[in-house]
């Protein structure tokens, strides 16, 4: 158990701290901006305290609009995330989940990808509805959720990829 705290402080804090230095600064195109901080949502423990998760997935979106001043519109997104997930993991991976003995890094590839992809565009779609908060830029806030979705969805894989230990 302790070693899972330390494992998740590190990666909530090390997430934090690269998405307010580095990724925040990118603006790809002008608009297009990765989110990694997704990532401490989507790997937390499947079988863990609900309500820890859900306050930690709030504190995770309230950093990172301390630092964007974005008014709590990434601790929306996260918030609205953490609770949805588990209706996620079941629609992605079914009876695995149901058991509770999944472990993200040993599932079939497309069911990963559907369950980051789906996730990345919930949290996106409400981040940037929320910052624009009007029926009138739709066509922006799809525009930006789809773009940013899909480069969120590429810098997840690819750090997937790089620190999982299957490929070690």
């Amino acid at each position: 158990m302790n070693n899972n705290i330390v494992k998740n402080s590190i990666r909530f804090l090390g997430l934090v701290l690269i998405q307010v230095l580095i990724l925040s600064n990118i603006n790809f195109l002008g608009y297009i901006n990765p989110y990694l901080y997704i990532l401490f949502i989507l790997l937390y423990p499947f079988n863990s305290n609900r309500s820890l998760f859900l306050i930690l997935s709030f504190l995770l979106g309230f950093s990172i609009d301390l630092f964007e001043d974005s008014g709590g519109a990434h601790a929306a997104a996260c918030l609205v995330l953490a609770f949805v997930r588990p209706n996620l993991l079941r629609f992605s991976f079914g009876i695995s989940y149901d058991h509770q003995n999944l472990r993200l890094s040993t599932t079939p590839f497309g069911a990963r990808v559907s369950y980051i992809f789906i996730s990345i565009l919930i949290h996106h779609f409400i981040l940037f509805f929320l910052e624009m908060f009007s029926l009138s830029h739709i066509i922006i806030v799809l525009k930006k959720t789809l773009f940013a979705g899909l480069f969120s969805v590429i810098l997840i894989m690819l750090s997937l990829a790089v620190f999982s230990k299957k490929y070690r």
